[in-house]
């Protein structure tokens, strides 16, 4: 299995910038898809942004433009980078994995980003 452990959230004012860090450990092979997701009070979780083995991206309409994922597969680790940061960002973010085999899925157990106004 796989264990994911977020980094790096916080209280920010409203155009403030943060940067998340996820690190993978345990059975890391053949794990193809990594980013984040993310949960603000009372709405469900939705997707943040991912990222494949070979680089391609994917993000939310909502954060384009604002937020950046990248890895690093020497470290095992996943980043989010978060500029232009708004109260609507405010929430419990997850790091997610997923892989190859089966689509097997795996979650860390969420790091707090506030954003005040």
């Amino acid at each position: 299995q796989v264990q994911l452990v977020e980094s790096g959230g916080g209280l920010v004012q409203a155009g403030g910038s943060l940067r998340l860090s996820c690190v993978a450990s345990g059975s890391i092979f053949n794990i193809n898809a990594m980013g984040w997701y993310r949960q603000a009070p009372g709405k469900q979780r939705e997707l943040v942004g991912l990222i494949s083995s070979s680089g391609m991206t994917r993000y939310a309409d909502s954060v384009k433009g604002r937020f950046t994922v990248s890895r690093d597969n020497a470290k095992n680790t996943v980043y989010l980078q978060m500029n232009g940061l708004k109260p609507e960002d405010t929430g419990v973010y997850y790091c997610y994995a997923q892989k190859v085999v089966g689509g097997v899925q795996y979650w860390g157990q969420g790091t707090q980003v506030t954003v005040s106004s």
